[in-house]
């Protein structure tokens, strides 16, 4: 009757741990949901920061390119149009001290104009640069520096 007693006090104590071990290990596979839940949303916190600079980056690459791309047509319509302008002075016209004049304007306007269309450029480019510099790498170093939030 004692070893029938025993017997049973030590499987109320077996099923006591093993009931008590079952729901830690329950509660610890919650923790551990919980955690790895809050492990994916910084991840993807991060990995949106990093997309929305992407994105920055290349707004900034494609606004740079339309500038460029904008001024070498707008250039190209514009030497068009003087070209035809001063082929036509010079085959219309009689005259050839105005034909010379003509010729010297042509090749000054020329210069010119492609020191303005060049400046266009350029200003773009360093314009890109700035901003590149004050914003981009502004965002690069704000993403960088963020302290990490314990979950």
């Amino acid at each position: 009757m004692v070893s029938q007693v025993l017997v049973i006090i030590c499987l109320a104590g077996t099923a006591t741990l093993l009931f008590s071990g079952f729901r830690l290990s329950n509660q610890t596979r919650k923790r551990l949901l919980i955690l790895n839940a809050h492990r994916i949303a910084a991840r993807s916190a991060i990995q949106k920061s990093r997309m929305d600079l992407a994105e920055v980056r290349n707004r900034a690459r494609l606004l740079e390119d339309t500038v460029s791309g904008g001024a070498s047509a707008v250039e190209k319509v514009h030497k068009a149009i003087a070209n035809t302008t001063f082929g036509l002075i010079d085959m219309f016209s009689k005259d050839e001290e105005f034909k010379d004049s003509t010729r010297k304007a042509r090749q000054t306007h020329h210069q010119k104009s492609e020191q303005v269309y060049q400046a266009v450029r350029t200003t773009n480019r360093a314009l890109h640069i700035l901003a590149d510099t004050l914003i981009i790498s502004k965002a690069e170093k704000r993403i960088a520096s963020k302290p990490k939030k314990a979950p």
